[in-house]
């Protein structure tokens, strides 16, 4: 036990009169100092007469790798204005269990770590540093200057397993997240356009999408002027799923007789669905080899880099001559998935057109999804979406 200890000078304002230290933890008497000016902490208006003295017990951080807690000794000051309440403490929020420099360590740690591993850290339960991290955040998002956007990126990432998705809104400008929701339906990006009014939604110039058909319908609702641009990895994504997966199914199927030949196809799928200058030497190989013996397979594979061309035209006209060209091989080819295919594209034309015009696409979200799967696993999921979705917002706040 020792009394009236001078040291720690580390709480203005308050000086320690007692102090119990132990292996594991550590115990100090906060008492306020005398003859200092004394401020009302609702209205920090300066205050003369002391009401009552009460005891808080607090947490701040570790001394020395021992748990710390302080015993604060609070006046309650009369205040003309406010009548009775606690005085101001500079380094001690109003109602709180906890000093602010203390806080601020564990919502800066939640930045690198798991809630897990931090409350761990510092003795703390979980919900705690959740809530202390979700405080944190919400201060941040707040200090954000008021976006403007012009050009819109959506899409949508898997929140769950099970097919259960949350959509996802960027402004291609600033790359800032403007808007998290759960699923993917009209309903849920519809509170967002809602929020812009109606002179932020004529502001909207362009949205890049993949072919939803609820983003689509939504945006041409609220911002009828706004072009709607389709991406060319989810274009390209559902001809890999829709027809070079059916064809080299149906070109599997009938092998069967000629199983070293069957079993060739059946491995070439990857190497049919990605980019040929990803491939490696014997992988380019071995694709040559699958397309010279399979006419369908060569034919689907060419017409995916001719649909690919459509990205790159570099005016309309010529957008127009390979869209032409595009479809009459596709009617030419013979091949029932593919015209079906081709015959659905039909509808979408004016936004695979509108790259020319407006070169974005949803590879900006692409690499942020990455980092949302990232955030989601260092935590090994969140119980409390609104939480996670601010997690995400504060990791993407823009680059203005």
């Amino acid at each position: 036990m020792h009394k009236n200890t001078g040291w720690l000078d580390l709480w203005p304002g308050f000086h320690v009169t007692d102090s119990r230290i132990t292996h594991e933890s550590a115990w100090l008497r906060l008492e306020p100092l005398a003859k200092l000016p004394l401020r009302c902490g609702q209205c920090l208006g300066l205050v003369n007469s002391v009401h009552e003295r009460v005891t808080r017990n607090v947490r701040e951080l570790p001394l020395a790798g021992r748990v710390l807690t302080l015993q604060v000794q609070l006046l309650r000051v009369n205040c003309t204005r406010c009548g009775h309440c606690l005085q101001h403490v500079s380094w001690l929020d109003r109602f709180a269990r906890m000093t602010r420099a203390m806080a601020q360590t564990v919502a800066q740690c939640c930045k690198r770590l798991p809630i897990k591993h931090v409350a761990q850290m510092f003795s703390l339960h979980w919900s705690t540093v959740q809530q202390l991290d979700k405080r944190s955040l919400m201060g941040l998002m707040s200090q954000l200057p008021q976006p403007h956007p012009t050009r819109l990126v959506m899409d949508e990432f898997a929140l769950h397993k099970g097919h259960r998705y949350a959509s996802v809104i960027l402004d291609a400008n600033t790359r800032r997240e403007l808007y998290i929701a759960k699923d993917r339906s009209r309903e849920a990006v519809r509170p967002f356009f809602a929020a812009l009014g109606e002179a932020g939604c004529r502001r909207i110039q362009a949205v890049a999408m993949d072919m939803n058909t609820a983003f689509d319908l939504e945006v041409r609702h609220w911002c009828a002027q706004a072009r709607i641009v389709y991406d060319l990895f989810h274009v390209i994504a559902k001809y890999g799923r829709e027809v070079i997966s059916r064809v080299r199914v149906d070109t599997a199927n009938a092998l069967r007789k000629d199983k070293p030949a069957r079993r060739v196809v059946k491995q070439a799928h990857w190497l049919l669905l990605r980019n040929a200058d990803k491939l490696k030497g014997r992988e380019q190989v071995t694709l040559q080899e699958v397309l010279e013996a399979n006419e369908a397979l060569m034919t689907v594979y060419v017409l995916k880099q001719s649909l690919k061309s459509l990205w790159t035209a570099c005016d309309p006209w010529q957008w127009r001559r390979r869209w032409k060209q595009w479809l009459e091989h596709c009617a030419q080819s013979g091949i029932e998935c593919l015209q079906l295919f081709a015959k659905r594209l039909r509808k979408y034309w004016p936004g695979i057109l509108a790259r020319v015009r407006w070169p974005m696409h949803t590879g900006q979200l692409e690499g942020i999804n990455n980092r949302i799967k990232v955030i989601k696993r260092m935590a090994y999921g969140y119980r409390d979406v609104e939480y996670f979705f601010l997690k995400i917002k504060a990791a993407f706040p823009g680059d203005a």
